[in-house]
């Protein structure tokens, strides 16, 4: 569809609108999700007014000021000693949000430290006998949670330097009961391992159960793209494996088991779930080179599709810089590297907008699948820019890129697929353009022997015996060359699909099916065999090489004849065979004759009995019948074959006589294998008594096949 969409008006118009409606959405969407909706609900100086509010129906987020002890761990009953003392807290901090640049005594805070934070929240009256819950993000980079004095969470280990610290990322969900109208939430947070630390992220309270459900349905959404992404990886892997010509899977897989492997990283921490003791420092540093490391893979991965639009320069700069980021990650602990996350947000936007400047050129050259490349760069571009803004603190939407790269894998299977598709597109359009010169040469020299055929009957009688000599060598050549054409057109498939058992059992692919494919390659092999022999009787017939031993007869007598002989073959087969022919054996000893070959035209009969056998479900019903016709200046007679079978879709009915026809009806329980050869011989022989063949069907039950032949009196003579 797009590209007929692209075969009218100007490309490059169209380019630039396409991604000006991308972008224009997606700002769009970002201004919706990020706008004021309704009035946000606030904590004002450590304390949080929920009294007009359900919150066990509505969960809420919590956002506003919490008291704030700087390089201070208090417990609850230290805090609560302190305001007896002292009364409220005389500092307060937004959350969430880092520490990190918080104004104290005319300085702004460093990231490393360790503090403690106070809320104190007013509950309403229904939600005071109802379960609670507290959905904790990650929390950089270890914590102690205590709410109304009990302490119900602790992530990694708090303490106030470093050697006591030992930092752990994990989300958490925990349940309480309120004792009265009030709850207090008391948070010891420490980092020294880390440019940011506090509670950067939204911590959520609600209704046990509908924090539950919030919780499993994200963990579920996680799964399932982290499944998505290392499913597609590892098909692409193992598509390189089998296939190393082509390197664009190789790049590919290895871009989607990478991000696959970073999204248990992010998000829901799924690694940390399903190993809870996973190093803390090894998570981020494989987290980071990840990063550092998407933008080579894609650079890569992008010029196996697209050849020659990547510059030798960009590609020893993107190695360059890669490859010192990855050393810088390796070598250098979390303080230090974390503090370059914008350094490599950069780097990787560059490498993306370098290579969507390359798709625009190769769009507008009309190079396919660029468009698509381009659309699907531009949502991912936007979704990795906004998840670089969200982890430094500048956006207001979440983790967005697990959603852009699954769109962006998605759209790259597509288009990998497209490219095999496209190639055997090409190669049936080649074989059709072979056909298509086959048949121009086949109508030449048909058209050449009718030339010379008009020369040599201008001969002298001397030259008699070499004008027959010459037409019988002329007819074995036409049969010869039908024969290898339809050899090599009918037995190309199966002899290949052979080949590939045969290399299969060779190279012991799977050595407990060994004895599957030999059954398989020995029953194509009958198939074949049997193929070969009606190909070449049906070139024979074809270009008149077979004798025809006319005699005239009863057409009563000879059906009366074929349905005895051939009675118990179909009942055994489970089907009625019935033989109807109806009053023609009451017009007396003067009824016309048919001048036939009894026995080709027995073969002729017995294809369509066989085919109605084939296509009729035991208990099914083959009528053989015949009738005269008479009508105006045509004598013949009419003999039908009707069967009670699954029927032909009545737009086959004109190609089912066709030498390359066959018929493969969806629905059928088990596969009927033929060669597709016995309607065309029965056509030709039909043919060379004068007569044709037809069939009737309405495409659901049974159908109907009719042969007629012309009739002669008795008086006339027959010649052999």
């Amino acid at each position: 569809m797009m590209r007929n969409i692209l075969q009218f008006g100007s490309r490059t118009t169209l380019l630039y609108i396409a991604v000006l409606v991308v972008v224009v959405g997606l700002v769009a969407s970002y201004a919706v999700v990020s706008g004021p909706h309704s009035p946000q609900i606030q904590s004002e100086e450590g304390v949080l007014d929920l009294t007009e509010d359900h919150i066990s129906k509505n969960p809420l987020k919590l956002q506003g000021e919490w008291a704030f002890y700087w390089q201070e761990l208090l417990s609850p009953e230290n805090i609560r000693s302190r305001m007896e003392k002292v009364g409220q807290a005389d500092r307060y901090i937004n959350i969430p949000g880092s520490w990190l640049g918080y104004p104290l005594d005319g300085q702004e805070l460093k990231g490393e430290g360790f503090a403690t934070f106070r809320l104190v929240i007013e509950l309403s009256r229904q939600d005071r006998n109802e379960r609670l819950a507290l959905r904790l993000p990650s929390i950089f980079h270890s914590y102690k949670l205590w709410v109304n004095g009990e302490l119900l969470a602790e992530v990694g280990v708090v303490g106030p330097d470093k050697s006591s610290v030992k930092p752990q990322l994990a989300t958490k969900l925990v349940f309480f009961q309120p004792e009265n109208d009030t709850v207090e939430l008391v948070m010891q947070v420490a980092n020294f391992h880390h440019k940011r630390g506090g509670i950067t992220k939204y911590i959520e309270l609600g209704g046990s159960n509908l924090l539950t459900v919030r919780t499993n349905l994200k963990v579920a959404t996680d799964m399932f793209i982290t499944a998505g992404l290392l499913v597609i990886g590892l098909y692409n892997l193992l598509l390189f494996v089998l296939r190393r010509k082509d390197k664009a899977p190789l790049y590919f897989g290895l871009f989607t088991v990478l991000f696959g492997i970073r999204s248990l990283l992010n998000g829901e921490l799924m690694i940390t779930q399903l190993l809870p003791h996973f190093p803390w420092e090894l998570q981020f540093k494989i987290e980071y080179l990840i990063l550092c490391l998407s933008g080579y893979i894609i650079t890569m991965y992008f010029e196996c599709i697209f050849p020659n639009y990547v510059s030798w320069w960009f590609r020893l700069g993107t190695r360059i810089a890669t490859g010192a980021l990855c050393l810088l990650v390796v070598m250098t602990p979390a303080l230090i590297y974390s503090k370059m996350l914008l350094v490599i947000g950069v780097i990787v936007v560059l490498h993306m907008v370098y290579l969507m400047v390359g798709l625009a050129q190769a769009a507008m050259r009309r190079i396919e699948g660029a468009l698509i490349f381009l659309l699907v760069s531009v949502v991912t571009l936007i979704t990795v820019i906004n998840d670089f803004l969200y982890y430094n603190e500048w956006s207001l939407i979440g983790n967005t890129a697990p959603f852009g790269l699954l769109v962006f894998t998605i759209a790259q299977m597509i288009l990998l697929s497209s490219r095999f598709t496209r190639t055997a597109t090409n190669e049936e359009r080649i074989a059709r353009e072979l056909q298509e010169a086959n048949n121009k040469l086949t109508e030449m020299n048909t058209n050449l022997e009718r030339i010379v055929m008009e020369r040599t009957h201008a001969l002298s009688a001397a030259h008699q015996d070499l004008r027959t000599s010459y037409e019988r060598l002329l007819h074995s050549e036409q049969g010869r060359k039908k024969l290898l054409a339809y050899i090599t057109h009918d037995l190309r498939m199966p002899l290949s699909s052979m080949l590939g058992y045969v290399e299969a059992v060779k190279d012991m692919v799977k050595p407990e099916r060994n004895e599957q494919y030999l059954n398989y390659i020995r029953d194509n092999t009958i198939r074949i065999n049997r193929m070969i022999e009606e190909l070449s009787y049906l070139s024979h017939l074809e270009t008149g090489q077979v004798a025809y031993q006319m005699e005239s007869i009863h057409p009563i007598h000879f059906l009366r004849g074929f349905f005895e002989q051939y009675e118990l073959v179909v009942r055994d087969a489970g089907l009625h065979f019935i033989l109807d022919v109806g009053n023609t054996e009451d017009q007396g000893p003067d009824l016309p004759v048919v001048e036939i070959d009894a026995q080709k035209l027995e073969q002729a009969l017995f294809n369509l009995v066989s085919n109605a056998m084939k296509f009729t479900s035991t208990g099914g019903m083959v009528r053989l019948a015949l009738a005269m016709d008479k009508a105006q200046d045509t004598h013949c007679a009419i003999i039908s074959v009707q069967d009670s079978g699954t029927g032909i879709p009545p737009e086959q009915l004109e190609q089912i006589f066709d030498r390359n026809y066959r018929y493969n009806r969806s629905g059928i329980e088990n596969e009927i294998e033929g060669s597709g050869l016995g309607l065309a011989i029965c056509r030709e022989i039909v043919q060379a008594h004068g007569g044709s063949v037809r069939a009737e069907s309405n495409g659901k039950t049974g159908a109907i096949f009719y042969v007629s032949l012309p009739l002669y009196s008795r008086s006339r003579k027959v010649t052999a």
